[in-house]
């Protein structure tokens, strides 16, 4: 039964070489002559492709344990290339490890009893067990390598020989399978990328990627260790699947601000339920609003805003295009939001752990004069904003980050601030302006509103958490949030490194 699927294929392309019926090869004109040279090679390669397809399905996996998991490591043909560990029921983690035609799968089966248990009883041994990772993963790598070159081989040789009939053939087709997977093999060796795991992309359960994807801190902090990372990966899946089988609480790095980025959330008010679980699985220091925050500004909708006071965290906000002198007087009551402070003409306030200055949009959308004028109003809008910084500056109070509701005002602060935010866009930009200041435009938190619905499929769900350090309050890393639309419970979260982040660190030399 197992060569079923080689008897199968073989009858497929010696169907595909065979000339048909009552018509004479092409010979050049020379009787007895063979085909042409270019068609045999081409009738050879799909030979060995597809019997090299057909060999690692049939035998090209591998079961090994990985720590207290017992995985399945798998290579498959692919475009692309890198690495996808599938932690079911939690989701899927993607690494771009590498770019060759070959993409390693490492599914986790289950969680072993017995080794988990014995790390639940005796938390210390999790020390120990980066090293037993390491070993794990590299054994299980050496037997994949051998398992799929023996695979390839057979594949390409047994389907070459059901097809041509000759040995001599079968024996060119697993010859030229072995060179392809060397081929791939160096591809995926000159490509190998070992901090592509600090720049993990996870997709599934949104409570559980805090704890797969780790702390941006600890991260940062460890460059150079591939191995290591791997190690904290397994420890992190395995503190999830504990006996109870109930999520533990993430514990983010002590040493890192966490700062969430959330903007045009337009009267949904599925954001604010969004919201409060980012700050609870995120443990979020402090929260930015880029505006937009309302629909249509009006009083009878401040009541929508009430909420805030109650999501753990304190709360930043400036004024959009739709959101009127009257949201912001009602945000502006400290009674009633103790948590808010609403910035505004280039004003800063230090609060959880940074210091940020904001302005308010210009434009309130009802009294929109017109798009020619826009561009202008906002520009005079971010120049009082970066005035402000600069008097920050001088003050010996620098701001660590701005805000405006529009990007073209946020980049009237370029070379005035470290890091600008916005929104109005309803998509994602990330960019470093010639100055040196880093913009970042979040999407709808909202989903696009409530409007939303009124399409054929609702707008993502987009907030970003940012990681800066407590001490210089610089930019370490951010992940970016996406959920599916409204009502979705699954999300995609992107761990991404600034290109200027520091270097790895190197260990002092030792004393004479």
């Amino acid at each position: 039964m197992a060569r079923d699927p080689f008897r199968a294929a073989a009858v497929r392309v010696r169907h595909l070489l065979r000339p048909r019926a009552g018509r004479r090869p092409r010979t050049g004109g020379l009787p007895g002559a063979a085909p042409r040279p270019l068609v045999r090679a081409l009738g050879l390669v799909a030979v060995v492709l597809l019997g090299a397809w057909l060999g690692l399905l049939a035998v090209g996996s591998v079961r090994t344990p990985v720590g207290p998991m017992d995985t399945t490591m798998t290579l498959r043909p692919s475009l692309s290339g890198g690495t996808k560990i599938n932690v079911s029921p939690l989701g899927a983690l993607e690494l771009d490890s590498h770019h060759a035609p070959v993409r390693l799968d490492v599914d986790v089966d289950r969680l072993d009893p017995i080794r988990s248990e014995a790390l639940v009883q005796h938390p210390e041994r999790l020390a120990g067990l980066e090293d037993e990772v390491t070993g794990d993963v590299s054994a299980g790598a050496r037997e994949l390598a051998v398992r799929s070159c023996v695979a390839v081989v057979s594949g390409a040789t047994a389907l070459g020989l059901a097809v041509y009939r000759r040995p001599r053939r079968a024996l060119a087709a697993g010859g030229l399978a072995l060179a392809l997977l060397a081929a791939s093999g160096i591809g995926a060796y000159a490509t190998w990328n070992p901090k592509s795991v600090l720049e993990p992309k996870f997709s599934g359960l949104l409570s559980s990627a805090p704890s797969v994807v780790g702390d941006a801190r600890s991260i940062v902090s460890d460059f150079d260790v591939y191995q290591q990372e791997l190690a904290r990966l397994v420890t992190n899946v395995t503190k999830l699947y504990d006996a109870t089988s109930t999520l533990p609480v993430y514990r983010p790095d002590p040493a890192t601000l966490r700062v969430l980025h959330v903007s045009d959330i337009h009267l949904n008010p599925a954001a604010w339920h969004i919201i409060g679980s980012l700050v609870e699985q995120y443990g979020i220091d402090v929260i930015i609003d880029s505006g937009d925050t309302m629909d249509h500004g009006a009083a009878v909708e401040n009541s929508f805003l009430d909420p805030i006071a109650d999501l753990g965290a304190p709360y930043v906000w400036v004024r959009g295009n739709h959101d009127s002198a009257v949201t912001q007087t009602y945000l502006e009551n400290r009674k009633r939001f103790p948590n808010v402070r609403v910035l505004d003409e280039g004003r800063a306030v230090t609060i959880g752990g940074v210091r940020v200055a904001g302005v308010g949009d210009p434009q309130f959308t009802p009294d929109r004069t017109g798009p020619e004028q826009a561009g202008d109003v906002q520009r005079t809008a971010g120049l009082r904003l970066a005035a402000g910084l600069g008097a920050q500056s001088r003050a010996g109070t620098p701001a660590d980050i701005a805000v405006a509701h529009e990007p073209e005002a946020a980049r009237q602060t370029d070379g005035a601030v470290p890091l600008v935010l916005a929104g109005h866009v309803h998509h994602r930009q990330n960019e470093v302006m010639k100055g040196g200041t880093r913009l970042m435009v979040e999407g709808s938190t909202g989903g696009g509103g409530l409007r939303a619905v009124q399409n054929k499929s609702p707008e993502q769900v987009l907030a970003s958490v940012l990681y800066l350090d407590r001490s210089t309050r610089t930019l370490q890393a951010w992940d970016e949030i996406t959920l599916g639309g409204l009502g979705l419970t699954t999300a995609e979260v992107s761990r991404h490194l600034p290109k200027d982040a520091p270097a790895p660190p190197t260990s002092p030399a030792p004393s004479p």
